[in-house]
């Protein structure tokens, strides 16, 4: 029997994806205008980045310990080998609580065979590691070898992004407010990337067009192969400049592919409009 996969929305993979797949999907929580969604379920990263023009200030929460625990229940009875890719520990408790949940449905069903990984990514840098999984669950990897072959692969994803306002991560606490301050100054475009599944800034860099060059010139630094390699692209709502960074991706590494996906609507509420993320290997893609 094949491993069945699990990703929570934190990925930003389109909801086509999980269908197409036959991976689960486990939505974190959006709450806009005193209304609870389920993130890529009940309610689209549009709906949210039109919100926040407008003013409004989406929350969200973690994934649903009760919904986890229906799926990983029915999973269990059905005695089916799983392996969740879970949002990093750093930005949210969704992967605690899925491990605290696991531990309760196997008293229940001691046979039960589910391994969870803190992908220590977010966005489509998580999102890779999923598409990756499915990819090897799909050729009949067992779940022991699955488990450390998505769990080194994790390791060696690179996250590259800038925002239009930092003050969207100093809200929810994901950046310090002085950060967010000195990023608002003069024009000046921060690039971040995530050490350990946290985010840091790490340069502040006048202009987009100078933005977006220093990080070909970063993945150029810390990458290695990535002709081989699938690199991803998400935006918040920014689909034109997403196209554009593409562009530049292809013309300096002519990879093997390049994904574009809109940030969904929890990770987005938290990074805004405008934000552009690029995610690529530190290592060659291999067979």
């Amino acid at each position: 029997m094949n491993v069945h996969i699990l990703a929570d929305s934190a990925c930003d993979l389109p909801l086509s994806f999980f269908k197409e797949e036959n991976v689960t999907l486990i939505p974190l929580g959006v709450e806009l205008n005193g209304q609870n969604y389920e993130d890529l379920v009940g309610i689209q990263p549009k709906e949210v980045y039109a919100a926040i023009k407008e003013g409004q200030t989406p929350k969200t929460s973690q994934a649903s310990p009760l919904k986890m625990k229906e799926i990983f229940t029915e999973l269990a009875k059905s005695g089916t080998p799983s392996l969740y890719v879970a949002f990093s520990s750093e930005l949210s408790g969704t992967y605690q609580t899925s491990v605290m949940v696991a531990n309760e449905v196997k008293e229940e069903y001691p046979g039960f065979k589910l391994s969870i990984i803190d992908s220590k990514g977010a966005s489509m840098g998580y999102g890779l590691a999923v598409v990756k999984a499915s990819e090897l669950a799909k050729k009949g990897t067992p779940l022991p070898e699955l488990e450390q072959a998505i769990s080194a692969f994790c390791q060696n994803i690179e996250h590259l992004f800038t925002v239009d306002d930092l003050d969207f991560l100093a809200k929810g606490g994901r950046v310090s407010k002085a950060s967010a301050f000195l990023g608002g100054l003069l024009n000046i475009k921060p690039l971040l990337d995530v050490e350990n599944g946290k985010l840091i800034p790490r340069e502040k860099i006048r202009g987009k067009k100078k933005v977006y060059r220093r990080i070909i010139e970063l993945m150029n630094e810390r990458g290695n192969g990535i002709s081989t390699q699938t690199v991803a692209i998400s935006h918040g709502d920014a689909e034109e400049t997403a196209q554009e960074v593409k562009a530049m991706i292809e013309e300096a590494f002519q990879p093997k592919q390049v994904l574009i996906n809109t940030i969904g609507a929890a990770v987005g509420s938290h990074s805004g409009p405008g934000t552009i993320a690029v995610f690529f290997s530190s290592e060659a893609e291999t067979e």
